[in-house]
């Protein structure tokens, strides 16, 4: 979902910009770039911000469905047409780094990358057309990069938290507690659920752009099977009983399901980014979704063909999670793995941050203020 401004190459907040002192103009100390490129399985998705408080602001970003898994899960090759479009995607974000003077950066490669046969010839012809350095980071690593990104939006006044993130080509979720009650920002993963399903994967399997009632129930129970041994072996479903859990999700799924329910005409980061949703508006977005043909999902507002293929998918993933752990709400975040390696940048650079707050700030506060059990 776009939160991003592409082809934006302008600092809002011009760092060289000369202001008038007592003896004449001076010039202000140029700020320290950092980069972040998320590398997936059907996306190519860059941020470059720079230090603002205990959080960053964002200067420029681009993103480009690339489906660099198309085909992955029937060859376990990653296909020629496939990369030729990821590494123009990649030039262009190689140049937008070097044109902001990006001191540090930091290049991952997801599950796409991790299943393929030839996922080391081709992170080496990135770095020989590019210049880029990818690594392809573990299931456990990409967790705990969403979580970093995205945990500033977790309540402090609930001690667990359901996290998830539905991708492309694999589901993590996470189960975190929190550790340090003063500190809003510190919660520790205890366990972590990877699935090899995404949108991308479900969507190829059951045929892309018709998926009927019969494959999207095949969908829910197929990743309902998958959850109960995560579930026990944590008892989640003990301590969401006792309203100790919250839920949040970080994923094109649920962005797109608060741009429905809130019958958006375009999308908008300020609305959704920390927006409360309950399940029971989650399923009345969803069924709208559900109920449409590919035509009539491509003709909604903030859908469009790109993802008009891709969203029942989520759909589906995202029942098989509440089913499991019926917190009852859900936070929506519009920030992730990029956020994280942010951050994680900033922090080894000795920049005091610990995150941004939720864009979607009225909704932030008034949640707190009304329960404390919201996700």
């Amino acid at each position: 979902m776009g939160r991003e401004t592409k082809n934006n190459f302008r600092d809002d907040n011009d760092s060289t910009r000369r202001k008038r002192g007592k003896y004449g103009f001076s010039r202000k100390r140029k700020q320290r770039m950092y980069g972040a490129l998320d590398l997936g399985t059907n996306n190519c998705r860059l941020l470059i911000a720079r230090p603002t408080g205990q959080g960053f602001r964002v200067v420029a970003s681009f993103s480009r469905i690339v489906r660099l898994g198309e085909g992955l899960a029937e060859s376990g090759r990653l296909a020629e047409i496939a990369m030729d479009r990821t590494i123009s995607a990649l030039a262009i974000c190689s140049e937008k780094l070097k044109s902001f003077d990006v001191v540090q950066s930091r290049n991952i490669a997801t599950e796409a990358c991790r299943r393929a046969d030839n996922c080391d010839e081709f992170l080496a012809r990135i770095d020989e057309e590019t210049g880029l350095g990818f690594e392809a980071i573990t299931s456990n690593e990409e967790a705990r990069l969403a979580l970093k990104g995205c945990q500033s939006l977790l309540h402090p006044e609930q001690p667990y938290a359901v996290v998830f993130d539905i991708g492309g080509g694999s589901t993590e979720i996470i189960w975190a507690k929190k550790n340090n009650p003063e500190d809003s920002a510190d919660f520790e993963i205890l366990d972590v659920l990877s699935l090899p399903l995404g949108v991308v994967t479900l969507a190829e399997e059951c045929g892309i752009y018709e998926i009927n009632n019969e494959c999207y129930q095949n969908m829910v129970s197929d990743i309902s099977s998958k959850l109960p041994a995560f579930c026990e072996r944590n008892d989640i479903k003990s301590k969401v009983a006792n309203n100790q859990v919250q839920m949040l999700g970080t994923s094109g799924t649920v962005t797109t399901l608060g741009a429905v329910h809130l019958d958006l005409s375009h999308y908008d980061r300020s609305q959704i980014d920390g927006l409360d949703l309950t399940f029971d508006e989650l399923n009345h977005a969803s069924r709208k979704l559900t109920d449409l043909d590919f035509k009539g999902r491509t003709e909604m507002p903030c859908i469009g063909n790109e993802r008009a293929e891709l969203v029942i998918p989520g759909c589906a993933i995202l029942e098989a999670i509440c089913r499991a752990w019926p917190v009852g709400r859900l936070r929506v975040a519009d920030r992730g793995l990029r956020e994280g390696m942010l951050l994680e940048l900033m922090i080894k650079d000795g920049v005091p941050v610990i995150g941004n707050p939720a864009a979607n700030c009225r909704q932030h506060q008034n949640s707190r203020q009304n329960s404390g059990t919201v996700g």
